[in-house]
């Protein structure tokens, strides 16, 4: 697979994750849903400080390191996770076709949430209970902004869930409760469908 189908692949998977994004929060106001299939599937607005899956890092109130350690730490893996596309795309001739499609998910679903922090701060006024957030704004500096997640699929309620599971719950017990975005499913699922289907390479 060639350096430019992936590089497409990836700007194709940047285009989605950002244009649904982008209209999430100049449309919707934070906590807003907007139900898809009914019992199960919403668009549910949610931002956070930049952990995938809706959840949030803590802070003290004042500078926020933890949210400056995530951002460098993303743009570090994303660096490593790009240069050993181009290496195995360039460099070696054995790598198979899903493993590039699957590092390429990785690419482009990091990229996205760190388009989030990095520049939605200095482009967006602030999403609130209240306001739709308008292009032109500024609420945060670089690398301070908040990422958007969407997609909210409360399957059925589970009260009595494993404690070790909780992770998995909102907070009605509704499993399966953590709100995440496109940027999030990509990673997940190149994930899963590399420990199934390519662990062989990456043993070798």
């Amino acid at each position: 697979m060639s350096l430019k189908k992936i590089s497409l692949l990836v700007l194709l998977l940047l285009a989605a994750d950002q244009a649904l994004k982008i209209w999430v929060k100049t449309h919707m106001t934070i906590g807003e849903s907007i139900v898809v299939f009914p019992d199960w599937f919403q668009l549910l607005f949610i931002e956070n400080k930049g952990a995938a899956f809706g959840m949030h890092i803590p802070t003290d109130g004042s500078f926020d390191w933890g949210k400056l350690l995530l951002g460098i730490f993303r743009l570090v893996m994303a660096g490593a996770v790009g240069y050993l596309l181009w290496y195995g795309i360039r460099r070696r001739r054995d790598v198979p076709k899903g493993v590039l499609i699957g590092g390429a998910l990785i690419f482009a679903g990091a990229v996205g949430n760190i388009l989030d922090s990095a520049f939605y701060g200095l482009l967006f006024s602030e999403s609130t209970p209240l306001t739709v957030a308008r292009f032109g704004g500024h609420y945060a500096d670089f690398m301070m902004g908040k990422v958007v997640d969407m997609f909210y699929f409360p399957l059925f309620q589970w009260n009595d869930a494993p404690q070790w599971l909780g992770f998995l719950l909102d907070s009605r017990n509704y499993f399966f409760g953590p709100v995440f975005n496109l940027a999030d499913a990509y990673i997940s699922v190149a994930v899963v469908y590399l420990l199934l289907f390519h662990y062989r390479f990456f043993s070798r």
